[in-house]
């Protein structure tokens, strides 16, 4: 009985060793293979570009900002295009063509002194773009450098906080009603006036994402390592704030653009004798309760909704995008 369990357990051992050599073999180590399979061919802004298209009401109007700030750019060089400073007489009668209907000759009509409203809202579209756009990217600027300063270091964490509380108790308001009196009136003046206290808001949200962001465990272990801080910002903490600076630069075009429609409506903006946005909505707006003249303040109002719309939409789109957590 003995002999018989042994043959039985014998042939089962075999049975198995055989069934094992047909179903499995031993792994060879692959140094290539092994490279291969930890790569990652996955890029943040591919990404974020990505997830933007995807977004087609975004695209559309960044397509649509694109190709009129071209055209406000290249308006002056087509053919058949009037100055937007000149009066223009009839030449029948000899008299300013004061207050004349879009037509064909003034497709959006002239002012009450015989100005072309065409060549006049592109023209205040390129500044006040201007002004948008420099504005934007100095408060960008130093938003950026003051909250990372101010949440990263603990050790300037102290000073910054008094300078921000000096800065964000003086009225916004103030500041641009006592710098449009103290400086010459013009572009450079509402940009100084505009980013003396722009800077503010933007400093302080990102100071507040980056104290949350700093102590993780990949920053700490950066610190371990001796990684710079300007490093550990730029590389860690950047790709997780992208988002909400594209956002902050976004809202603050249409925002400068809106300081100076407010300025001029006080009286403090640009001179009349530049065109802007905020001058053409301030002549326009004498004349809103005539309705033969309506059109002076309906032009200049489509475009400066078109624009502040526009920026809105594709910088939440673009925050949504460049947002690590919604790539895949």
């Amino acid at each position: 009985m003995g002999l018989f369990t042994n043959e039985i357990q014998n042939i089962s051992e075999k049975s198995n060793e055989q069934l094992h050599d047909e179903l499995f073999e031993f792994a060879n180590i692959d140094d290539a293979r092994a490279e291969e399979t930890a790569y990652s061919n996955y890029s943040y802004w591919r990404s974020t570009f990505r997830s933007f298209r995807k977004n087609k009401i975004a695209v559309f109007l960044l397509a649509f900002v694109v190709l009129l700030i071209v055209f406000t750019f290249i308006q002056p060089y087509l053919p058949d295009q009037k100055s937007p400073t000149q009066i223009y007489l009839n030449t029948e009668t000899g008299m300013q063509d004061r207050n004349v209907a879009p037509n064909d000759e003034y497709i959006f009509g002239t002012n009450s002194i015989g100005q072309d409203l065409w060549a006049r809202i592109w023209e205040g579209t390129r500044t006040s773009l201007f002004i948008g756009f420099t504005v934007a990217l100095i408060e960008v600027l130093i938003g950026f450098s003051v909250g990372a300063l101010w949440g990263y270091s603990r050790k300037l964490e102290v000073p910054i906080t008094q300078l921000y509380n000096i800065v964000d108790n003086i009225p916004t308001t103030i500041v641009l009603i006592l710098m449009a009196y103290i400086l010459r009136p013009g572009v450079s003046t509402i940009i100084i006036a505009m980013c003396i206290t722009g800077w503010v808001e933007m400093a302080r949200f990102l100071r507040n994402q980056i104290v949350i962001l700093r102590d993780r465990e990949y920053n700490l272990a950066s610190k371990t390592l001796g990684t710079p801080g300007y490093k550990i910002i730029v590389k860690n903490l950047l790709p997780y704030l992208i988002s909400v600076i594209m956002l902050r630069m976004s809202l603050a075009v249409p925002a400068a653009i809106g300081a100076e429609v407010f300025l001029t409506y006080i009286g403090l903006g640009l001179p009349v004798s530049e065109p802007s946005l905020g001058n053409l909505i301030n002549e326009g707006r004498v004349l809103m309760m005539s309705p033969d003249l309506r059109y002076q303040l309906i032009f200049p109002s489509i475009v400066l909704s078109v624009i502040t719309i526009a920026f809105y939409i594709i910088g939440n789109a673009f925050a949504d995008a460049a947002d690590p957590k919604n790539h895949v």
